[in-house]
């Protein structure tokens, strides 16, 4: 039996070219993230609209009664003329009115605050469901599998869009709603339907995830040390696919706004009293009456299509950032010319190589 006595490193190769001395620094998984985020500016930039927008949602009733003094739902007769066609935008109604006189600013300031809840309410309930059971099934197989699969399959066979008009309807009958009170017609309604037709993707994606994750060895060691079935789905497993939860989610939440934005629009989602995006394409489709009141569907319009396309930019920055196979965010290569003129600067400043010579000495030493 042998041992390897010494562990001497010298950088003696590194002082003789006059290479200046190197330090290793290690980061965090939280740093290497953020590294490679920051210099996606399409994603940081989409980041910082998601910002504003959610900061100007929360402070609606205070910014629009410090602006222009104007609630969601008041009519003003004055901003419609003898031919009952809304007045357009001017120093007092920025965005016009509609057809009843209402402020189009002020409702499309609330409507971001109903598209961000759906968005983020819904996404979360539909996030939990999916990754409880993709994980149970994925970690059990069996009949457990084959019970949650068979029920993925039957409701991704559906036609959303029909079922989720039919619920709607159902629910909106009488103002109990269903389920004995549970389910409200309005919001409460349109959360419910999203997360119950949306679970299904995330849990497929866990599920597949989970197959691949519960024969590795940290689960054997898990198992052999005396850990439950519970800790190790989501004490040991769970952990190792926030990467891919964190994408997906940021990825189906403008599905989701969209969704709302189409049941509104076609009369089943938000009721007329919430301001909606969708609910106010839906009034300005109405009678053609956006051929002479563009605004009407010019601004709630602009508003959803930024919103989306600012979570989808996020999505695929998130996505660039946690995958480390990705190469769109590498730094591309020095061109022909710069490589030939920095060498020769590096030979100027002492420097003979590119590479970094490290000498390692060994002291082998027989045991007596």
């Amino acid at each position: 039996m042998a041992q390897v006595a010494g562990d001497e490193v010298s950088a003696a190769g590194l002082e003789a070219v006059g290479t200046p001395g190197v330090s290793v620094i290690g980061r965090t998984p939280w740093q290497i993230f953020w590294g490679r985020f920051r210099r996606d500016s399409v994603a940081i930039a989409g980041a910082l609209f998601i910002g504003v927008l959610l900061i100007v949602a929360i402070s609606a009733p205070v910014l629009t009664k410090a602006l222009v003094h104007h609630g969601p739902n008041k009519g003003y007769d004055f901003m419609i003329n003898v031919f009952d066609i809304p007045l357009g935008p001017n120093s007092q109604f920025w965005f016009g009115a509609d057809q009843v006189g209402r402020d189009m600013f002020v409702r499309t300031i609330y409507g971001a605050r109903t598209s961000l809840q759906v968005a983020f309410i819904a996404t979360g309930v539909s996030v939990f469901i999916g990754v409880i059971l993709g994980t149970i099934a994925g970690f059990f197989r069996g009949w457990i599998d084959t019970l949650i699969s068979r029920s993925i399959d039957i409701v991704m066979s559906m036609p959303i869009l029909v079922f989720a008009i039919g619920i709607s309807a159902a629910c909106s009958i009488s103002a109990k709603g269903c389920l004995g009170g549970l389910i409200q017609p309005g919001l409460t309604l349109v959360v419910a339907i999203i997360a119950l037709v949306n679970w299904t993707y995330i849990a497929r994606i866990v599920r597949g995830q989970i197959f691949s994750l519960r024969e590795r060895e940290f689960v054997e060691a898990a198992r052999s040390m005396g850990a439950s079935n519970g800790r190790i789905m989501f004490r040991e497993l769970l952990p190792n696919l926030a990467a891919p939860i964190i994408v997906y989610s940021t990825l189906i939440i403008p599905n989701n706004i969209l969704f709302e934005a189409a049941l509104s629009f076609l009369g089943v989602g938000i009721p007329q009293t919430t301001p909606s995006w969708g609910r106010m394409l839906s009034d300005a489709s109405s009678s053609q009456i956006f051929t002479v009141a563009w605004w009407m569907m010019f601004f709630p319009g602009v508003f959803l299509l930024l919103t989306t396309l600012a979570f989808n930019l996020v999505g695929d920055g998130l996505r660039d950032a946690l995958d480390p196979k990705t190469a769109r965010l590498r730094s591309p290569p020095a061109s022909t010319k710069e490589r030939p003129r920095s060498r020769r600067r590096r030979k100027e400043e002492g420097g003979a190589s590119a590479e970094t010579t490290i000498e390692l000495r060994f002291t082998y030493r027989p045991t007596r």
